[in-house]
Order: structure tokens, then C-alpha cells, then sequence
């Protein structure tokens, strides 16, 4: 890439979806971290289709550390690896009022102690919650990271890296949230549209393409 494509590219995203934010529903942080777990493997739009009823039933991280397991995986079998999420959420809640005195923790570090936490969750949660800028690799920001050249890694963690050296501190979060929604309404996994893109003249995939 040029010395200038980076800004051309994150500048042309702004202009594209100026107000974005996560897109995962829910109230509390409890709601946003139990979302983001399920969120692995499946897409956002399920998960908020699931999540109004769940979090109706489980209020609290009492109700998810002393759920039934049986139960809670009706509640969210939809979402897919549903008895792995189950006994995730309810080990990691666990953890949470034994560790933590109730407090989901502040730092990645501590975050990702969590069952069923990872870097992306996270992320997710930091961002949102506590307000600290994070890259937030899900399935789009690899897919798109990889297309348009920021990175050739397959690992997400390897992704985050390179992203994190790549794009300004101040704008990490909201670079996530581009990527999901440029991701969705125009490089989408199977049939990219390459000619309605902002930033084609940046992207690998499309000068490959030509």
C-alpha cells in the first residue's frame, strides 16, 4: 500500500456509514457480554432475535452462574454450539461472582481469563462499555483486512496485531464497526460488489480481480 491509501480508505469508510456502533442489542453489560459470546459462529441478527428472551429469563449473573443447563440451551440452540455456549456463559459467570465479587473485569487481560472469552469478545465488551479502543476481529474485519492488503495473517490474533499498527488508536473501534457494515452491504463473503465499492482503488482483491 501507499503512504496515503490507509487515510483514503478509513476516510472513504466515514463518508460511507458515518454513525455506526455495535449491533448487538441489550441493556446492561452483562446483556452485551452473554450477547457476544453467542455471537460466535452465528450472526448478530440471530442473536438479537434470541437474546430478548433470554435476558427476560436470566436478569442477572446470579440467574445465568445458577441456570439449569438443560434449560438454558433451549433458550439458545438457535444460535449454534449451543451446549458449549451454555456451559461457557454459566462457567464464566461463575467465575465472575467467585473472582470478581459480581464485577465483570476491566482489563483484556482479565477479560479473557473468562470461560468462553476471547480477544474479539473482549474487545467488544471493552469498547463499548468502558470506552477503550479496541480492534474488534470478527468475521468480517478478517474476511475485508485480508482482501484489501492490511494484512495476509489467517489468525486472528496475528490480525489484530497488524490492524492495531496500521490504523490510528483513536479510531479502532469505529474502524471495527466500518468493517462489519461495509462487509454486509457490499464485500460480502460470496459475491463481493467490487464495482460499488468506496475503496476498490486501494484493494488488493479488486486490482487481482482486473
Amino acid at each position: 500500500m501507499k503512504k496515503n491509501d490507509i487515510p483514503n480508505i478509513l476516510n472513504n469508510l466515514r463518508n460511507d456509514y458515518q454513525e455506526v456502533s455495535c449491533t448487538l442489542d441489550y441493556v446492561k453489560p452483562l446483556d452485551l457480554l452473554v450477547a457476544t459470546m453467542l455471537s460466535a459462529q452465528c450472526t448478530d441478527a440471530r442473536v438479537n432475535i434470541v437474546t430478548p428472551k433470554l435476558f427476560e429469563k436470566y436478569r442477572n449473573i446470579n440467574d445465568f452462574a445458577q441456570a439449569d443447563y438443560e434449560e438454558l440451551q433451549t433458550y439458545i440452540k438457535s444460535t449454534g454450539f449451543f451446549r458449549n455456549k451454555s456451559t461457557n456463559i454459566m462457567k464464566c459467570c461463575q467465575k465472575v461472582l467467585k473472582e470478581y465479587n459480581g464485577e465483570i473485569p476491566d482489563t483484556i487481560d482479565e477479560l479473557v481469563k473468562l470461560p468462553g472469552v476471547g480477544r474479539k469478545t473482549a474487545n467488544v465488551f471493552l469498547s463499548e462499555i468502558h470506552n477503550t479502543p479496541g480492534i474488534i476481529v470478527d468475521t468480517h474485519a478478517k474476511r475485508l483486512s485480508r482482501r484489501i492488503g492490511l494484512t495476509k495473517e489467517e489468525d486472528p490474533v496475528k490480525i489484530e496485531r497488524d490492524l492495531m499498527k496500521k490504523i490510528p488508536k483513536d479510531q479502532w473501534s469505529e474502524f471495527s464497526h466500518r468493517m462489519v457494515y461495509h462487509g454486509r452491504a457490499v464485500c460480502n463473503a460470496r459475491k463481493p460488489d467490487c464495482e460499488n465499492c468506496s475503496i476498490k482503488q486501494y484493494c488488493d482483491y479488486y486490482k487481482n480481480k482486473q
